[in-house]
């Protein structure tokens, strides 16, 4: 479900005015998360360290609002959630893109996850997912310790959805850590909004 933002009575009115004009109104950062814990808890529990660090970062997401902001047809809307449409890696080296239901029930998402990634592996293609403009894109770059990154985009296709990707998992010092690219659409939100994101999503990691 979504509801319609009427911009005349909005916060970011100037905001969303005025880098919608741009020809690339999206900004991004790298940040770096502490996974020490995370990597031992989905260990000990038998989960994919992927869908367990891919779904404290949806949950993140749509726990802050903006994060659930899209654009379509030149109008703002905010969604009651925003799903994962996630990147999957074949055994023949090519990828193809997923679509997740976010539930606040965390077993169900990795069940669901489970079930979509397989059916990913099984076809040949990229399998667009067909949830509309409500998705977060995921991606995993799990053999770059990357510092910066860029995304493909054409500049022609109205797209408001924010892009999350995840690095290679290094350790020093006996702390594991991954690098987190963060793009997102800079009428809808700022590195205030993408603060609150990274700090949720690492409270996230740290829980025990």
């Amino acid at each position: 479900m979504k509801r319609g933002i009427n911009i005349d009575h909005w916060n970011r009115k100037e905001h969303y005015l005025f880098f919608s004009q741009f020809e690339e109104p999206f900004f991004g950062v790298v940040i770096s998360v502490n996974c020490t814990l995370a990597y031992q808890q989905a260990k000990s529990r038998n989960i994919s360290f992927f869908l367990y660090y891919l779904y404290r970062a949806i949950k993140a997401a749509n726990e802050v609002e903006n994060f659930r902001y899209r654009i379509y047809e030149n109008e703002v809307y905010v969604y009651d959630s925003t799903q994962a449409s996630a990147t999957v890696n074949r055994p023949n080296g090519t990828f193809g893109f997923s679509y997740i239901d976010y539930t606040t029930n965390e077993n169900e998402f990795y069940e669901s996850a489970r079930v979509e990634m397989e059916k990913v592996r099984q076809v040949s293609g990229l399998r667009p997912a067909v949830s509309g403009e409500s998705v977060i894109h995921f991606s995993a770059i799990p053999w770059l310790n990357f510092t910066s990154l860029s995304h493909a985009r054409s500049f022609s296709f109205p797209d408001s959805s924010p892009k999350i990707s995840f690095g290679k998992l290094t350790e020093q010092d006996q702390i594991k850590s991954m690098p987190v690219s963060i793009h997102v659409h800079h009428g809808l939100m700022d590195g205030y909004h993408v603060g609150l994101f990274a700090d949720r999503f690492q409270e996230l990691l740290n829980e025990k």
